[in-house]
Formats: structure tokens, sequence, C-alpha cells
């Protein structure tokens, strides 16, 4: 059972988690992790640390935990009968401050299901030509949004405001603005 308290390996074994459970690696397979981790571990033993782990991990990724949260968490488990050894706490730690901010990007792209707003851009500018003359000359907003997923190509959609089209707008996001101040208020 002293394999199961050294380091190195416990580091590869969260690392082997993040990157099948969270970061969408097939190839890291429990049968991979134990091959080259834990050889000499009988699979049972093997088994029962895996879900152990595994599921510390995801108790911290759901809850998001920061460094002092997880902290106090992982003190807890050392507690606990049955929990983890301190030297499995610091790796635990080591791994989740490491990790923290890419396993929340990948949460949070998995479970996204529309497209998104990656970018937007705008401007002031002077109409210069149009089918009416009395527009020659005003000023217009150009707005350029860029739209779509991490993983896919993007598409870009123009918008072109004049001024009373502008008001509008504005005038829609205070109303929009109200209604939630209205919600929240008698929440």
């Amino acid at each position: 059972m002293a394999d199961v308290d050294s380091a190195k390996p416990l580091s590869g074994l969260f690392n082997g988690i993040a990157q099948s459970r969270y970061y969408g690696n097939k190839e890291i397979t429990d049968e991979l992790l134990k091959r080259e981790l834990y050889p000499e571990l009988p699979q049972n033993e093997f088994v029962a640390l895996l879900e152990k782990m595994t599921g510390i991990v995801k108790s911290i990724v759901s809850a998001d935990m920061d460094l002092n949260q997880t902290e106090a968490f992982l003190t807890a488990q050392t507690k606990k009968q049955g929990g983890i050894t301190v030297e499995q706490a610091a790796v635990i730690a080591k791994f989740w401050k490491n990790h923290k901010k890419k396993i929340r990007e990948s949460m949070i792209n998995q479970t996204r299901w529309e497209n998104t707003l990656k970018g937007m851009k705008w401007r002031i500018d002077l109409k210069s030509q149009s089918r009416h003359t009395d527009q020659v000359n005003m000023s217009v907003a150009l707005v350029e949004m860029e739209i779509g997923k991490n993983d896919k190509t993007s598409e870009f959609l123009c918008l072109e405001f004049n001024e009373t089209k502008i008001s509008q707008v504005l005038k829609r996001l205070s109303e929009v603005e109200e209604s939630i101040t209205t919600l929240t208020q008698t929440s």
C-alpha cells in the first residue's frame, strides 16, 4: 500500500483523471492508468483508489472551490475515517492549484449548447453614400460581432444603426435592466 501514498504516481493519477474526465482525452483509460502508475497494486485496490480520488476531484470541481475552500475540504477528508492521507491531500491541493482554471473552462465549454459571443467591435462613422440623399453624412454605429463555439469556425454579424435605432436599443436595454432589478428584489 506504500505505492498508493507515493506522490508521483498519485499526481499522475490526477492528471489522468483530468485528461479523461474533463479534457476529453479518450486515449487515457483506467486500464492505462493502472498499467502505467500502479502495476503492482491489485485491481480491486486500484479501482477503490481511482473511485475515491475521482469522487474527491468531482466534489472540488462541482463546488468550484477556491484554494482556501479546497484546503478546508481536504483537511476534513484527512480527519474522516477511510479518508485520505495528509500526503494525498498535498498532492490534490497542488493538482487543483495547477488545473483549476483549465478544468473550469472545460466544464463551461462542455455545458454550453449554443453559440456564444466571442468578440465584438464597434465604431461610429459617417454615412458617405445611400439610396436617399438625406441620409448622407448622418452618423451611424457599425457593430461587428463574432459568434461561434470555441472548437468551430466563427460567423460574423455586421449591423448598422442610425441614431433612432440606437435610441430604441438603449430603451429596450433599460427595460430589461428594470425587469431584472424587479425580479431580483422580489426574490
